[in-house]
């Protein structure tokens, strides 16, 4: 198969992943703290991180004069990224945290690739996009939850705004340093440091949890959390999204809600509206014009081959 079409398909289904993990993790929720499930995530992860990179590359360490760099991207993408998303959602409605998380992504990621990478933005990649973050409004409004600018929701608005700031920030950094290093290691150390700086986070949280009362579907959860939507997501991720090209890549975010929808109603037995139907269709459309441009990255880019959230 074209490497081009599997790349777009690891988008995907990373996508779906954690449109899934919407669904788990709202169940988990009932009995877990978020900032502790939070570290919970990504502390676990670390481990098997590790063991796959020592594994596959032969060392784990990394240069001294990167150790801020990924730090700052842990803190930044990991910590306060997790940190926000969990609060927005507190602080608003649904519908705006997702729409707001969601939708303007891919936008900023355009806006914020020059000063990262060299990547082109064509007209293609202009209309698809368009196309998609129409069908992805259709998606998440089409729920019947509508979007709403009321002053209750304003700080998680503006939380929600700042993680499509902060995200393709975190995701363009780190493909900075994947020009050099794998995406494993980028993810590893990432996650790792991530994680240190979450761990003072949890303190006094602990005990608010009744670890006697859990059952199996709550070890389900963060197992699924832990390996599928952390360590394998976070590593195809990257990887695809360094083939592909950032701005291109996280226009497949999109897929996100859509597989929550779906999510919602396996597990909650949650009505999916013509609506949102069609939001999904159109989304799929817009992706696939985007994924069928014969050159989706620029010739400067195509020289470099390799390598969260």
């Amino acid at each position: 198969m074209n490497s081009r079409w599997m790349n777009y398909g690891g988008l995907i289904l990373i996508a779906v992943v954690w449109g899934a993990n919407f669904g788990i993790s709202r169940l988990a929720m009932e009995s877990f703290n978020p900032i502790v499930f939070s570290f919970l995530r990504f502390g676990l992860a670390i481990p098997f991180f590790f063991l796959i990179l020592k594994l596959k590359e032969g060392s784990v360490g990394i240069p001294w004069r990167i150790v801020p760099k990924l730090a700052l991207i842990g803190l930044v993408g990991i910590t306060l990224l997790e940190i926000t998303v969990m609060y927005s959602i507190k602080y608003t409605t649904l519908a705006n945290a997702s729409l707001l998380n969601v939708a303007p992504w891919p936008i900023f990621a355009a806006l914020f690739a020059p000063l990262f990478m060299r990547e082109t933005i064509t007209k293609r990649l202009i209309v698809g996009g368009a196309i998609s973050i129409v069908g992805v409004c259709f998606v998440i409004l089409g729920g019947g939850e509508s979007f709403s600018l009321s002053s209750d929701n304003m700080i998680g608005n503006l939380m929600a705004l700042g993680v499509s700031i902060v995200g393709p920030l975190f995701n363009l950094s780190s493909m900075s340093l994947m020009k050099q290093y794998s995406a494993l290691r980028v993810s590893t150390w990432t996650i790792a440091f991530g994680s240190l700086f979450m761990l003072p986070l949890t303190f006094g949280a602990w005990g608010q949890t009744d670890w006697s009362a859990l059952q199996a579907g709550h070890y389900l959860s963060i197992g699924y959390n832990v390996l599928i939507c952390t360590v394998v997501a976070f590593v195809v991720w990257n990887a695809c999204m360094f083939k592909v090209g950032a701005t291109r890549s996280n226009f497949f975010r999109y897929a996100v809600p859509a597989a929550a929808v779906v999510a919602g109603y396996v597990m909650f037995d949650e009505k999916i509206a013509l609506l949102q139907m069609c939001g999904a269709g159109c989304m799929a459309a817009g992706l696939i014009w985007i994924s069928i441009e014969s050159k989706p990255r620029s010739k400067s880019s195509v020289k470099t081959v390799e390598t969260n959230g």
